[in-house]
Order: C-alpha cells, then structure tokens, then sequence
C-alpha cells in the first residue's frame, strides 16, 4: 500500500527535489572558479607528503567523519587507478581511543591527543567542518601546526576560523550544510584523482621541476600546477 500524501502534493515534492539539484549543480559551478586552484595545490601538498614516506591523517565529525574515513579508503584501497596502497588513516575510526580521550580529556581533544601519538613530519593533516568551528578539528590543526605538519582544510560559508589557520583552505561559498557535503566529496575525489595522477602517471610536479610549493601566500594562484594537471589529463 502507498503512503498517503496529505502534506506535499507529488507536484510540490518535484519541485523540492528539482530546487535542491539546482541549487547543487550551480554551486558545483561556481567551484571551477572558487575552488580548482587550491585543490591542485593540496593535491600536490599531499603527493609530496607520500613521496617523503608521510601519511595522510583526517578529521571531522558527524557526515564530516565519514567523509575523512571515506577518503582514507580511497587512498588506501583505489580510486581510478590501480596501483600501490597508500598510507592514509581516519581519526574517527579507533573507538576506544575516541570515548578513552573523550572521557578522560574532553571531546573537543580527540583528534588532536591522537595527532599527538600517530603524526609527525612529512605527513599531511586534512580537517573537514562545514562550518569550520568544530572544536576537535580546530585543536587538530593547531597541534598539527605546532609538529610541523602541512594542513589542508575544507570548510564552507566564510570558513571559520578553520580557513585562517591551515596551509591550505577550501572553502565551498554556501551555508546549506547538505549542500557543503555534497561539494566536499566532490572536491576531495577530484584531490585523490590528482594525487593519482600524479604519483602514477610519470608526469612532472612542481617538485619535480623545482618550482615553489604551496604556502600562505600564493595557495590561490598556482598557474604552473593547473597546467601540469590539465597536461597530466590530456596525455592520458
């Protein structure tokens, strides 16, 4: 038997669902704009970390955690190549260190008391909070900062605080959460895809050809590394 629908008529519904895709594919565009430079140069940041024999360490919470866990997998397992593993690991995943820190310390700790254990140089620490206020992953990135590890965050809105203390922020431009999520897995495919590319393809980096890495300054503007990934694509 079908539910009744006395609320929404299947019209109304239509258009809830047709807003909302929308509202998500015109946000995807404005990315090409806002975001592809920056998620070049975290690509590169983290191919760099693995090249050194780093890892890559994530953080968030709540659909944010599942996303760092998400991410770890495809580097670990695959994404678009068949090849080597590669060393990523989720901090939302060890339970008994999560309630054993939570207990013992406090909630807004238990990614930053694990960076502390698992994290030292050249490994790369990327947070994940649409609002870019989540306290753990804020003290995740300060203590990732202090050993002298790269940072990348994804954020959306303004960015937070989040924004103005990594390496490398990428902020998605909305403040509908659902829609932040979206794009953040969006984009973190497409960085994985890079790394990929990059590690396995025989092409050149920046490193490679002694160009400067990313910092604070010119994370925004890197036409050299969105040329080599433009070229890296169309030789494939």
């Amino acid at each position: 038997m079908k539910p009744s629908l006395t609320v929404l008529s299947n019209e109304a519904l239509r258009e809830n669902v047709k807003r909302s895709l929308l509202e998500g594919a015109e946000l995807r565009t404005q990315l090409v704009e806002k975001c592809c430079d920056s998620v070049i140069l975290a690509a590169e940041t983290v191919y760099d970390a693995l090249q050194r024999g780093g890892k890559v360490i994530l953080c968030g919470n709540g659909g944010s955690a599942a996303d760092a866990q998400h991410l770890a997998a495809e580097f670990v397992g695959r994404f678009t190549t068949d090849r080597a593993p590669l060393a990523a690991i989720a901090l939302s995943t060890d339970t008994s260190a999560l309630t054993a820190i939570g207990n013992d310390y406090g909630f807004e700790f238990v990614f930053s008391r694990q960076l502390l254990a698992l994290g030292n140089p050249p490994d790369v620490v990327i947070g994940i909070s649409t609002s870019g206020r989540s306290k753990n992953v804020l003290n995740a990135m300060e203590t990732a900062t202090e050993k002298g590890l790269k940072t990348i965050a994804f954020s959306g809105g303004d960015g937070g605080p989040l924004a103005s203390m990594v390496d490398i922020p990428i902020v998605v431009p909305s403040t509908n959460t659902a829609r932040i999520q979206e794009c953040h897995i969006t984009l973190e495919h497409i960085m994985c895809e890079v790394v990929e590319c990059l590690l396995f393809s025989g092409r050149t980096t920046a490193r490679d050809d002694n160009a400067s890495r990313p910092n604070r300054e010119n994370h925004l503007r890197s036409t050299a590394s969105t040329s080599r990934w433009l070229r890296c694509v169309q030789e494939s």
